[in-house]
């Protein structure tokens, strides 16, 4: 199959189960709402290092206490990790920083009889900073701890609402230079970017370091994809570039639900292919053995040629 004379190898994304949850970080203005956000969500490009993958969705378009706020995703492999990451994040990043508050941002879209929902305790354990001068405050049916800090109190919501989700949906995108997978991966980041409910965990939504499971040595469970390397293309029995592929990056997406991972995918991958020097897409798997959920390519996009 190609789209727009690139080709859309019949190959599939395999992604996982993992567990997410929407944090609404609100301030006295934008810029400190986007102080704390930046500093929670950073550092968390995959679980396999950082525990977390986490991103910006950017302006919430509703804040409990009408002030400036961004809403957060963040997903971990359970839902022991998303707890104890989650207090982590919050605690040095969000409470830190002045003016703001922390609330549970909903996940709205999920149907009402969806029975994978779970609350866990974040603004409970954190109230402890407080020593012993906290003082928690019930509106409607949610409690809200109030933890003096030095310019005020610190506001947040004692519960917030987890999810299964989906984590590593993904496409490679193959060019003939680093300057056209650059522009191909900065197009489709710039169209995914758009929708609400995902996240691009990578530097700027890209990343160029993808792994393979396994290694040469024996301290290390993951190493340089070797196949789409195109420096050593020539020294490895299984490389998958051709001669004039030069380039490759992979874009990895985070959704709460596999539509959204789904929708996602199909628009990057349709920006992708408009840029010149692009010449195949891609997707990263584990012959379907790993992860519950596979992303194929050519479904994703109807399976027609144009």
């Amino acid at each position: 199959m190609h789209l727009n004379g690139v080709e859309i190898e019949d190959t599939f994304a395999e992604a996982f189960t993992m567990r997410a949850a929407r944090l609404t970080i609100t301030a006295v203005n934008e810029t400190w709402a986007q102080h704390a956000a930046i500093a929670a969500t950073g550092f968390a490009t995959s679980v396999i290092g950082c525990g977390v993958e986490a991103g910006m969705e950017g302006p919430t378009p509703f804040t409990p206490d009408g002030r400036a706020g961004v809403d957060c995703l963040f997903f971990a492999s359970s839902k022991e990790d998303l707890e104890t990451n989650l207090i982590k994040r919050v605690g040095q990043a969000i409470m830190t920083s002045p003016t703001s508050a922390c609330y549970d941002g909903g996940l709205p879209e999920f149907s009402s009889g969806y029975q994978g929902f779970s609350k866990f305790n974040i603004g409970g354990k954190l109230r402890f900073f407080g020593d012993g001068f906290q003082a928690s405050k019930i509106i409607g049916d949610q409690r809200y701890w109030r933890i003096p800090v030095m310019e005020g109190e610190f506001l947040i919501q004692e519960e917030f609402t987890m999810a299964k989700a989906v984590g590593g949906g993904n496409f490679l995108i193959l060019a003939e230079s680093v300057d056209a997978a650059l522009q191909a991966s900065e197009a489709a980041v710039g169209k995914m970017k758009e929708m609400r409910g995902i996240i691009l965990p990578f530097p700027g939504g890209v990343v160029r370091s993808g792994s393979k499971v396994g290694a040469k040595y024996k301290f290390l469970s993951a190493s340089t994809n070797t196949a789409y390397c195109p420096t050593i293309r020539g020294r490895v029995e299984n490389s998958a570039l051709a001669e004039h592929t030069n380039a490759v990056l992979e874009i990895v997406i985070d959704g709460l639900t596999d539509r959204l991972v789904h929708q996602a995918m199909e628009a990057g991958i349709r920006e992708a292919v408009k840029v010149a020097g692009v010449h195949r897409i891609t997707a990263g798997n584990y012959g379907g053995r790993l992860g519950k959920y596979h992303f194929h390519l050519q479904e994703i996009l109807g399976g027609k040629e144009s």
